[in-house]
């Protein structure tokens, strides 16, 4: 459906209205009668959820060493050679990989800036007879966020989370992955079937504008992907939840659901991952990595040469000599692409990426154009071709929904007609050129792990163009695919495997030191980038 820009510029009103579970309670926790539904309208704070959702208001601190430092290097989906590019090389920097869930000094974060918001407007709006599309939204994007938070580290506050202000809670527990993913499902459940379309319209919803027959798909096509999770570890569970939403889930490209961003507004509005990549030296030494552009260019090797029926794709979402973020043309020649080996550096040494097999240059190497790297552009939240790849990864496991092949065409068609959602500059793949592609590159006839792994493999490519490298990195550590040769890398920290998880941010141990020591003794494998969450069963 057609999204409506909205200019957001006085969102700071909902970060006032703080539920945080910090070492500022003090200060953030204000007089519980100064604001109610009654006096206060909670639009608002769907609106700061939803944004912040997209990456982190202070200089995107989240998204840059998040996604983009960690799980885009960890997926060899980007490749650098800056040095605090810690990912690349799977080294530990303990302050980058606690951003996503919270600073040190506790104001910016998932659980400051996502948590606390989508909190308050859950509780503030329950029982609230007119604003119950509202609440079931609410509701909906909290399963969203928490799914985000669990995946990256495992048991996480999630119960008591965001409840120092209504129940006084300053030392939430960890709730174990598996009861949260139960949750998750139950709330997803119950929220999407309490949706009403001839409700309430929620007037401060920047994703699909109030539409709640949208939302209902939104809600299955979200269950559709925490069912699968859990394809791993709890297969049947799985399969009874994902059978009740057969016809329920996205319908096409239409469907959706992203965030168009300002670029006018500064900060707050833009689009976090372009202004990482156009800041610093994130715009001449961050490119697509070797592993990704061989893939789309047909090699088994490097040296081979291009198929002849390359991922039409690729003239789309790379271009070589190029700076990015500069509206200046580079080179999009399919057979022109190169990415960047991961695990090098600019050190002079014997890893330095002037000793790369292949070097030209930095800039010979291929990365992101003009067009997907503005700071206007949308970020895409879930998507049809993602829910498609899930329904024949479904169809393939358990027999549901359909037929594999079916779903793999339909969702490999909307990963390559989607991207026409990017906005001024960016076409869609030409249906023609989609046919000819998947009559080259077919759903494999032998269905079982050959069929598990193209369906991934493509989900691993959707999802890296859509630069949402935290969910690539969790349906590659759910399926394994596609199989990646991991870096090695002098004094990295894994001893030369793809990390598992995040480890917990060490103020923790300070700011709710019990229930943090609890916790970080129950990680399987050890808290470090080596253990396993739940539903990574090994």
């Amino acid at each position: 459906m057609k999204k409506k820009l909205i200019t957001y510029s006085m969102l700071a009103l909902g970060l006032f209205l703080t539920t945080g579970c910090t070492k500022n309670f003090d200060k953030l926790n204000t007089d519980p009668t100064a604001f109610s539904a009654t006096n206060f309208d909670p639009n608002y704070l769907l609106t700061t959820a939803q944004l912040d959702y997209t990456g982190s208001q202070d200089f995107s601190y989240d998204t840059w060493r998040a996604d983009l430092i960690y799980c885009s290097t960890f997926m060899q989906g980007f490749a650098t050679a800056i040095g605090y590019w810690a990912g690349d090389k799977y080294q530990s920097n303990p302050e980058y990989l606690a951003a996503y869930w919270q600073s040190d000094n506790g104001l910016d974060g998932a659980y400051y800036e996502q948590v606390r918001p989508i909190v308050d407007m859950v509780t503030t709006t329950t029982n609230e007879p007119q604003y119950n599309n509202l609440h079931q939204i609410g509701r909906i994007m909290k399963a969203l966020i928490f799914e985000r938070i669990t995946d990256l580290y495992g048991d996480v506050p999630y119960s008591q989370a965001g409840e120092g202000y209504y129940g006084k809670i300053l030392f939430p527990v960890y709730d174990k992955q598996q009861a949260i993913y139960t949750n998750l499902i139950s709330e997803l459940q119950d929220a999407t079937s309490k949706l009403n379309p001839s409700g309430d319209i929620p007037t401060g919803d920047a994703i699909y504008h109030g539409n709640i027959a949208e939302w209902q798909k939104f809600g299955n096509s979200l269950l559709l992907r925490v069912a699968m999770r859990l394809s791993k570890v709890d297969p049947a569970t799985a399969k009874t939840v994902i059978t009740s939403l057969v016809g329920k889930t996205f319908a096409s490209n239409a469907d959706d659901a992203f965030f168009v961003h300002d670029a006018t507004g500064g900060r707050p509005t833009v689009n976090r991952v372009s202004q990482v990549l156009q800041g610093g030296p994130e715009n001449q030494y961050v490119k697509w990595s070797q592993t990704f552009i061989d893939l789309l260019q047909g090699k088994t090797l490097p040296t081979d040469p291009i198929a002849a029926v390359p991922d039409p794709r690729l003239s789309i979402i790379s271009v070589a000599n190029y700076t990015i973020g500069t509206p200046a043309s580079g080179d999009t020649t399919p057979a022109d692409q190169q990415g960047q080996p991961n695990g090098y550096d600019l050190n002079g040494g014997a890893t330095t990426l002037g000793n790369a097999p292949g070097f030209i240059s930095v800039a010979a190497y291929s990365c992101p154009p003009f067009s997907m790297t503005q700071m206007g552009t949308p970020t895409f939240i879930l998507t049809y071709g993602e829910t498609e790849l899930l329904w024949a990864d479904a169809a393939e496991r358990f027999g549901i929904g359909g037929t594999a092949v079916s779903h793999y065409n339909n969702g490999v068609t909307a990963a390559m007609t989607y991207l026409s959602e990017y906005g001024s500059g960016t076409a869609a793949v030409p249906a023609g050129s989609v046919t000819t592609y998947l009559a080259a590159h077919p759903y494999p006839a032998a269905g079982g792990t050959a069929g598990l792994s193209a369906t991934n493999t493509q989900y691993w490519i959707l999802t890296n163009t859509m630069f949402d490298f935290y969910e690539s990195w969790s349906n590659w550590r759910r399926t394994g695919y596609p199989v990646l040769n991991p870096v090695v890398y002098p004094g990295n920290a894994t001893n030369g495997t793809i990390p598992r998880r995040f480890p917990y941010p060490l103020i923790e141990a300070t700011n709710n030191p019990t229930n943090y020591t609890a916790a970080h003794n129950a990680v399987p494998g050890g808290d470090t980038m080596t253990g396993h969450v739940w539903w990574d069963a090994q």
